[in-house]
Order: structure tokens, then sequence, then C-alpha cells
């Protein structure tokens, strides 16, 4: 056997073993590419199930809301700022949004009241006299904020 002989059974040793050598490197990219690839679907299933369980936790508490109003439960104000800002976490379209402008037309005109800590800095007679017009504007919408209330019963966003 010549020199010649050995260097070209040698080079094909070296390119047989490199061929091997990336063949399973290739395989190893692809399986991982594969996992990861599920892996992100699998996220996006979770993901997914997550949204739409928030979603579905968001119009039972519409739901709530509107019972309660219904059956006098809270104020009117009150299911209106709550009902209104749901709704717009839920980022419905303008015509939902139109539909139920009870809700926030009675917000809008309240929501210079102050409420909580707030509230509670507040004297007697600044109390008294926001609650009163509080429930001149609930007078002015009640109907208005009622029959929203009933129309939104049942309805999914």
């Amino acid at each position: 056997m010549t020199i010649i002989h050995f260097f070209i059974i040698a080079g094909l040793i070296i390119i047989a073993i490199l061929s091997v050598i990336a063949f399973r490197l290739v395989l190893k990219v692809n399986r991982q590419t594969k996992l990861r690839k599920e892996k992100l679907i699998q996220q996006e299933i979770a993901n997914q199930e997550s949204q739409r369980a928030h979603r579905d936790w968001l119009n039972k508490s519409i739901q709530i809301l509107a019972q309660g109003l219904d059956n006098n439960e809270l104020s009117l104000t009150e299911a209106s700022i709550r009902i209104s800002g749901l709704l717009d976490v839920l980022g419905v379209d303008e015509k939902i949004k139109t539909d139920f402008s009870a809700f926030y037309q009675l917000k809008e005109k309240t929501q210079h009241i102050p409420y909580l800590d707030a509230w509670k800095k507040l004297s007697p007679a600044e109390q008294n006299k926001f609650d009163l017009e509080r429930m001149q504007h609930e007078a002015a919408y009640q109907d208005f904020v009622l029959d929203a209330a009933k129309r939104i019963l049942g309805r999914v966003f």
C-alpha cells in the first residue's frame, strides 16, 4: 500500500466520521427545534386558556353586578362605574359601549365625586353635598341604567 492509498483511506475515514457527527448534530437540532415548537404551542394553549378564564370571570362579574343592580343590592353609580370598567377591560367595541352607554354616562357624571380614603377626609357637609348630587344623577339616569342592566343580563362579551 502506498502512501497515497493511505491518505485516501484516512481521508475517507475522516469524512465518514465527520458525516456521522454532522448527521447526529442535525438530528439533535431537529429534536430541539421540535421540542421548542411543542413548548411554544403548549404555552400558547395555556395562555389562551388563561385569557378565556379571565374573560369568563369578567363576564361573570358583570352578570353579578347587573343582577345586584336589578335586586337593589348596590347603587346605580357603583354598578355603572364597575360595569363600564369591566366592559373596558374586556375591550368591547364601540357598538357595545353605545348599547350600554347608560353605565358610561352615569359614571362620567359622578366621576369627580371622591371615594374611599378621599371620601373619608371630607366633612359631613361635603359628603352630604356629594350624596345629594349623586342621588340627583341617579334619579335622572335610573330608568336608563336599570334598562341597560336588564339587557346586559345573560350577555357574554
